[in-house]
Formats: C-alpha cells, structure tokens, sequence
C-alpha cells in the first residue's frame, strides 16, 4: 500500500525485537474526524495490518500496533512493531 509518507524507525529496545515508525502525516485521515461515540476506535488499524502483511511475506512473523494515534488527541502517528 503506497501512501507517499515517510515513516521514522525509532525506539529500539535493548533486544533488537521491538521498535516503533513514527508516521508524521496519514493520508487516510484527512477528511476524518471521529464522533465522541467512537473515540476508542483505531481508525487506521488497516495500516497495522499492512505493516505485518508485508513482513510476513519476508517470513518475518511480528505483531504490529498503536501507540498513539492523532485522531485520539496525541501529537504523532506511532506504530510499535515487535519481532
């Protein structure tokens, strides 16, 4: 899935098995704004689901999910993907 962003690969933890893309801009939610009704929602969990499809097709089996999500009130997009 091509989205034209650049995602930053940061906080490495000591193993080398778990580290977070922070993604500064998510095309998906630009004309999104979420009901106070739905404020649990991950919005964009597809792209969890495209980050594990795609490591997966390298035989990389990994769980991959947010951390903090703009359309939630936090400052970044940031996934958390563990080996």
């Amino acid at each position: 899935m091509f989205l034209g962003v650049t995602a930053s690969v940061t906080n490495w933890d000591a193993d080398g098995t778990s580290c977070s893309l922070v993604l500064e801009d998510n095309p998906l939610v630009d004309f999104v704004e979420l009901p106070d009704t739905c404020q649990g929602l991950y919005y964009c969990n597809i792209l969890s689901g495209v980050v594990r499809g795609a490591l997966e097709m390298v035989s990389m089996k990994t769980e991959v999910t947010w951390i903090r999500d703009m359309l939630r009130g936090d400052d970044a997009y940031e996934l958390q993907v563990n080996f």
